[in-house]
């Protein structure tokens, strides 16, 4: 970048800085995520006072300084004011704000980024007044196209342990599927049942001592540094080298060979035993809220019923995976739950 440069960006956050100033934090096209100071903007006549709140979107010139850029010009393109008038459409705004933040990076476009975020949050201001719980919808919609976005997308088509196709049986009131964080999405509840019955012991990559008594299905694999000192077929490379010392002969090298399969009743050997993990799951979830969760990927959200409570639990199943993979908590959701149990009696 030169000594100043040109961007434009939304800002995604904001704090006050010194007596009058405000540091922005701000998602730019061109450049990905920058701090810059606003100065003088908590001042009562600043003219970047609105062109640093949140969710505005500005041209800016901006002043490279030795630790923090300066913001000399912003010329406002785009705000969304119908977010700031409902306190859920704010949340949740702000919920996806935290996402992005932790996800894009700096001094590298993010146009991609930029626009997603733009275009989810003017989605989210235009759901009318009277659908509320729509929030969660579009709320889940804009998650999981943002981890989508950033090579996270959870497995939701098939099956995680056996990668068969998960179709929604609308017949069956029961739930399903299970939504597993660990193993990166849903998981069907027969092959889970059937993987248990299985009664594995233990987790995946467990040591465990061959000796009497094991499991002859369960195999170990002998080294040549196990067969040293037990008159093995390679025999013990030291002895075999002192020979040629006394004997003033020479013997070429020994090739390695490839381990060879021994019986678990031969003493004193070791045997790595792959097991696969079972995945704890998350969630349970029946065939409306599968379907609910499978559709997310597509451009436009599915029609939706303002009197169906599954898109709380989908988005509560996006949030443990978004979490889960962010490394950190999102705030902003505990003012989401907070705020539909207190207004619209929804049980989150």
């Amino acid at each position: 970048m030169s000594r100043t440069y040109k961007a434009t960006g939304i800002n995604l956050k904001t704090q006050a800085f010194g007596e009058a100033d405000r540091l922005v934090t701000i998602l730019t096209r061109e450049f990905g995520l920058i701090r810059a100071i606003a100065p003088g903007a908590r001042k009562h006549k600043s003219s970047l006072g609105g062109r640093s709140g949140m969710f505005v979107v500005n041209e800016l010139l901006i002043a490279q300084g030795r630790s923090l850029d300066k913001i000399t010009q912003a010329q406002t393109i785009k705000t969304y004011p119908g977010l700031g008038k409902d306190l859920g459409k704010l949340a949740a705004s702000q919920y996806l704000a935290e996402i992005v933040l932790c996800q894009a990076l700096s001094e590298q476009p993010q146009e991609e980024l930029y626009e997603l975020l733009n275009e989810h949050l003017g989605r989210l201001e235009a759901i009318p007044t009277t659908q509320v719980k729509s929030i969660f919808a579009h709320l889940a919609h804009a998650v999981f196209h943002l981890l989508a976005n950033s090579g996270l997308t959870p497995q939701v088509q098939v099956c995680c342990l056996t990668q068969s196709p998960l179709i929604p049986d609308f017949l069956d009131p029961n739930p399903q599927v299970g939504f597993s964080v660990s193993a990166g999405g849903t998981v069907s509840l027969q092959a889970l049942e059937r993987l248990r019955k299985e009664g594995e012991k233990g987790r995946g990559g467990e040591w465990e001592r061959g000796g009497q008594g094991e499991d002859t299905s369960v195999r170990g694999w002998r080294s040549e540094e196990r067969v040293r000192g037990q008159g093995g077929l390679l025999g013990d490379k030291e002895t075999r080298r002192q020979g040629d010392k006394e004997n003033n002969s020479f013997s070429p090298p020994i090739s390695p060979s490839p381990p060879l399969p021994i019986s678990p009743s031969s003493p004193g050997y070791e045997t790595i035993v792959h097991r696969q993990e079972i995945p704890v799951l998350s969630s349970r979830l029946n065939a409306t809220e599968l379907a609910m969760l499978q559709q997310l990927s597509q451009p436009e959200i599915m029609p939706i019923d303002a009197a169906n409570d599954g898109w709380l639990s989908v988005e509560q199943i996006l949030r443990l995976y978004a979490q889960y993979h962010l490394g950190r908590p999102i705030r902003s959701a505990a003012l989401i739950d907070s705020y539909f149990a207190a207004n619209y009696d929804a049980t989150v």
